[in-house]
């Protein structure tokens, strides 16, 4: 076993600041979930038109393609705890003034627009910040229990929790949604502003050095690790193969399963409890075969379940399909999370996660229109055996890590 896929793990208290961060980013994923499923019903509610309603969704995306490098460099440069509270206090007061907005009828596409731009240029700083934030709150060998945490109680609160509560709140009021999402930004503030953690001990900056020199940096330090560089890779690879099969999995279940919008909401379901599975094996499945080698295991289970998904024309496959995805797509999650934190000098993490972050999500757009493009060229079940055949790629590049 390599350096690489050496693992030696521990559980980091929840007392203390773990703890705070951990529940800091449950509380503010079960607000964005609330927000993120409302959002759409309420673009739907303004327009019929299908570009504008994926607009908003696409809004979602385009900051961190234009400001996800410089967020990483500013979450360097500053005291992430208080950058962290900071943005969290802004997007709360946005959330609220957009909810009396919705409340008054004063909504429109052009505001969901704008609001999903903005709340996503703030989120750049404050993800690559938390990012950042996590290692200097646990122990290094506590890292990869620390990420299945937080992601699997992210997941639990995002889809399990959230979502359903959404069309319960709908018949509160249109804007409730809106209005729990801003409280729970504060609360989430509140939560960070009590960390117990000072401001980061970094070398002094370079006389002379600039934010483009510092991003520049980042990306030297990913590009020149071969580690870090095949993981970008290979998530890259995976992000454009989900991108695919997600913008067409309401047509491939729908349409060539022929099962309804209850067999799609299903299919969410189960992909959402597989993540949360996934959650709970990540940290024992990279004891017992290392990091790589759990990445490489998730992968190529992946690819199986993708060749069933896009062969078998059985509603209740389907699920079981989406249900390994989702669980294998965590295992892998959290795997990369914590590589990129263990590899990375501590006073360069924000940037060089930003850069991680936004080559995997620049190929995103492109899967989208791969997955449409095979869908009407080649059938629905198409998009599903595409995204099989970049997950062979994706590990095609990861396998030489474990050499």
């Amino acid at each position: 076993m390599t350096a690489v896929d050496a693992v030696e793990a521990a559980a980091p208290p929840w007392r203390g600041g773990f703890g705070r961060l951990w529940s800091a980013a449950i509380v503010s994923r079960f607000g964005d979930a609330l927000r993120t499923a409302a959002l759409p019903l309420l673009a739907a509610s303004l327009t019929d038109d299908p570009l504008l309603i994926a607009s908003v969704t696409a809004c979602g995306y385009l900051p961190w393609l234009l400001f996800g490098l410089l967020g990483g460099a500013v979450a360097d440069r500053v005291d992430q705890r208080r950058a962290m509270w900071g943005v969290d206090l802004v997007r709360g007061a946005l959330m609220g003034a957009f909810a009396l907005a919705v409340g008054f009828g004063q909504a429109s596409i052009a505001l969901l627009l704008l609001l999903a731009f903005f709340l996503t240029t703030l989120q750049t700083l404050f993800d690559n910040a938390a990012t950042a934030l996590l290692p200097s709150l646990v122990e290094r060998r506590e890292l990869g229990s620390a990420n299945a945490r937080l992601m699997t109680g992210q997941q639990i609160a995002g889809s399990l929790l959230a979502a359903p509560l959404v069309p319960l709140l709908l018949l509160v009021d249109v804007a409730a949604p809106h209005a729990v999402n801003a409280v729970t930004y504060g609360l989430a503030a509140l939560l960070i502003l009590s960390l117990r953690a000072g401001a980061p001990e970094r070398p002094p900056r370079k006389a002379g050095s600039t934010l483009r020199g510092e991003i520049a940096e980042g990306l030297r330090f990913l590009a020149g690790d071969r580690t870090l560089r095949g993981l970008c890779l290979a998530t890259t690879l995976c992000n454009i193969g989900m991108s695919a099969l997600i913008a067409t999995l309401v047509l491939h279940v729908t349409g060539w399963l022929d099962a309804g919008n209850s067999g799609y909401a299903l299919t969410l379901t189960a992909f959402g409890v597989g993540s949360v599975v996934g959650g709970l094996l990540a940290k024992r499945l990279a004891e017992w075969t290392g990091r790589v080698r759990a990445m490489l295991l998730a992968g190529t289970v992946q690819i199986c379940s993708l060749a069933v998904l896009g062969s078998v024309r059985r509603i209740g496959v389907a699920v079981c399909c989406l249900a390994v995805l989702g669980a294998m797509g965590m295992v892998w999650n959290v795997q990369q999370a914590t590589l990129t934190q263990e590899r990375s000098p501590r006073e360069m993490l924000g940037r060089i996660s930003s850069a991680f972050r936004t080559l995997a999500l620049a190929g995103a757009p492109l899967g989208a229109l791969l997955g449409g493009a095979a869908a009407a060229g080649w059938g629905l079940n198409a998009p599903a055996l595409l995204t099989a055949g970049f997950f062979v790629l994706a590990i095609a590049s990861l396998s030489p890590l474990i050499n």
